[in-house]
């Protein structure tokens, strides 16, 4: 840390602040917490992104639900939290879900947390957030870290549009299966991905989506964080060539080009058929040509191609 003179202003602007974070935890940590389930978001690597409610809440509650208790002790114990804690994993969720939703019907207080990032987001929890909103019981999210919304926002590709698809199948033919129903998608696509698989999905993801921009990050928010950007095939050689990868991948890959996004003859025929079956033939014109974004020329060339048995043009 710098030398600092004693008349520093920073000196004088940290001081304010610390006093103020104390008494914005004090005041919060006064107050009781509702009975419910708090979907408390916790650091993806570095620690000082916890917020000051995140903290509160885990405080607070009654009991916190973890899915690697060794691994969340680790972060309660930093910040001195020392609440009841208890698992809450794929594995045990059936028979826990009972036993967290009757705790918080008698007057308990839940936090449900991941082991990193953002709470039911490719880890357990829907399930429970769901049966308690069934049972009519409080549900509160704490929002912070995200590794999706990190590798996004940082990735230089458009964000008014995206869609999270978690975790690609670890073979490539279900792979490919899988991207071949996201190719057409409308949105930049974001993935997780393991350290041993991201050379072979950036091959299959550039093998079926062709040259799209695209960012991989790396170990967001931790010491070795990195982002490397190019187009996928440029990527996949890239990666393939690496040292051995180590740490948590988040893949970002651009939306399909105005031409790559335009429907075949064969996925308008499809729609046309199926809108066919409950609309009349200019109707069914009329919505498919607006659902698929294409010329209604064209759609109703094909529907009277259909209606003649030809094969699409």
């Amino acid at each position: 840390m710098p030398n600092r003179e004693p008349n520093d202003p920073s000196i004088h602007t940290s001081h304010q602040l610390l006093e103020r974070v104390r008494e914005v935890l004090g005041e919060s940590l006064e107050r009781p917490l509702a009975p419910g389930l708090y979907l408390v978001a916790t650091p993806i690597g570095n620690l000082g992104d916890v917020s000051l409610r995140a903290l509160s809440v885990l405080a607070r509650a009654n009991i916190i639900a973890a899915e690697d208790t060794r691994h969340s002790r680790k972060l309660l114990s930093h910040f001195g939290v020392t609440g009841e804690l208890t698992p809450y994993h794929e594995h045990n969720a059936a028979r826990e879900r009972l036993r967290l939703l009757a705790r918080i019907r008698a007057g308990s207080s839940v936090a449900l947390i991941s082991d990193a990032g953002t709470p039911l987001i490719s880890d357990p929890g829907y399930k429970l957030v769901r049966e308690a909103l069934d049972a009519g019981l409080l549900v509160s999210a704490i929002p912070g870290p995200s590794a999706a919304l990190a590798a996004l926002t940082s990735s230089g590709l458009p964000t008014d549009t995206f869609l999270f698809a978690g975790f690609l199948p670890p073979k490539s033919g279900p792979r490919r299966t899988r991207l071949e129903e996201l190719k057409s998608s409308p949105a930049t696509l974001v993935f997780f991905e393991a350290s041993s698989r991201v050379a072979r999905s950036l091959t299959d993801l550039a093998a079926v989506l062709g040259p799209r921009e695209a960012a991989v990050a790396k170990e967001l928010t931790k010491l070795h964080e990195g982002l490397t950007r190019g187009l996928l095939d440029e990527l996949a050689s890239h990666f393939a060539e690496a040292d051995e990868l180590k740490g948590e991948f988040v893949i970002v890959v651009a939306p399909p080009s105005a031409e790559d996004a335009s429907a075949t003859d064969d996925v308008i025929v499809a729609n046309l058929k199926a809108a066919l079956q409950k609309e009349s033939f200019r109707d069914a014109v009329r919505s498919v040509a607006e659902n698929l974004n294409v010329k209604r020329s064209r759609v109703y060339e094909l529907g009277l191609a259909l209606d003649r048995g030809d094969e699409a043009p």
